[in-house]
């Protein structure tokens, strides 16, 4: 008897972060389900590199702008399920033109809007990855605990031997980037963490961080490594799995850095883990640490970032104490 095959469809078109925390469900779905399970995945092109080597995926669509450009090849696909991770226009109308079974999960809007413009929090104390886990619940699927995954391509895995010498024995990895200013460290800061550190360290992010590294290093000297803008998202991710630590933004290497069980550094600003997005470690929760100003009335101001602090004084990250994330290094 031919075992039956189901096709499943996944919706996560951005970003990169939210797009690892998706690793749970693609797995869960590919192991638990019975049959041979198909799984696609449909992204923006720009984050496919994301899920290029995920092996429990079979294919990725991806698109530009406008659903319209793969729509007709997806409703030829014959899905058998629709699973929306992403749960926007542009994802609902996916899902109402294959006219399948759908799954979704509930993105707390209106509570994350009381959290932002009232600080009253309302929020579950769950993480993100159950949240989307909850979503095909009916289908019989459970969190196996295994965590995240990202799988990085062998043309993708940097040799340490392409490092400088002072950091191919042991460095640590700092990603300075952010999609949002409100996000990030100040320049005073990060100067003065990596002088409090006095390891080699990796500087890592895109080229629009090449500025802020070239600062860095300037300031610090040849115990900084800047490859920023040098590295393709996976290279930057083969960096992370070789670090003694990783030191993040709340941002998408942050998730990698999970993925990949590195020891994380976690430094929050504008945003709050309340949110749920913090290093999912069901099993280790010890190998990262939040490190976040909790003394202020006006955090979190968004649940995504700013270009600049609207209260014009910063002080979710200025008023960081260097030293918090500096002994966290040296831990354990």
């Amino acid at each position: 008897m031919e075992e039956q095959k189901v096709k499943i469809l996944i919706i996560r078109f951005s970003s990169i972060g939210d797009i690892v925390l998706t690793s749970p469900v693609v797995r869960c779905l590919k192991e638990q389900l019975v049959g041979d399970v198909e799984i696609h995945f449909l992204t923006k092109n720009q984050y496919k590199s994301v899920v290029n080597n995920n092996p429990h995926i079979s294919k990725i669509h991806t698109i530009d702008k406008s659903t319209n450009e793969v729509m007709d090849a997806l409703i030829e696909e014959q899905f058998h399920y629709v699973v929306d991770l992403h749960k926007n226009l542009r994802s609902k109308r996916v899902v109402k033109s294959l006219k399948v079974l759908s799954f979704s999960f509930e993105k707390l809007n209106y509570k994350k809007w009381l959290l932002t413009a009232f600080k009253i929090n309302k929020l579950p104390k769950i993480h993100i990855v159950d949240r989307y886990l909850e979503a095909v619940k009916s289908l019989g699927v459970t969190n196996d605990q295994k965590g995240l995954e990202y799988f990085i391509g062998d043309a993708d895995n940097v040799k340490l031997s392409e490092l400088p010498g002072t950091h191919q024995k042991e460095y640590v990895a700092l990603a300075i980037g952010a999609q949002h200013a409100t996000k990030r460290l100040p320049l005073n800061k990060l100067i003065s963490v990596c002088k409090k550190v006095n390891l080699p360290i990796v500087l890592l992010g895109g080229k629009e961080d090449q500025t802020t590294a070239e600062q860095i290093k300037a300031a610090v000297g040849d115990l900084i490594y800047n490859a920023c803008g040098k590295y393709s998202l996976n290279q930057s991710a083969s960096l992370v799995k070789s670090c003694k630590v990783l030191i993040t933004h709340d941002t998408g290497l942050m998730h990698i850095g999970a993925a990949l069980d590195v020891k994380i550094i976690s430094v929050w600003g504008n945003t709050v883990p309340d949110f749920g997005m913090y290093p999912y470690y069901p099993n280790t929760p010890e190998k990262f640490t939040i490190v976040e100003n909790k003394d202020l009335k006006c955090r979190p101001c968004s649940k995504i970032g700013y270009n600049k602090c609207p209260k014009k004084h910063f002080k979710c990250m200025n008023d960081i104490d260097e030293e918090e994330i500096v002994k966290e290094v040296f831990f354990n």
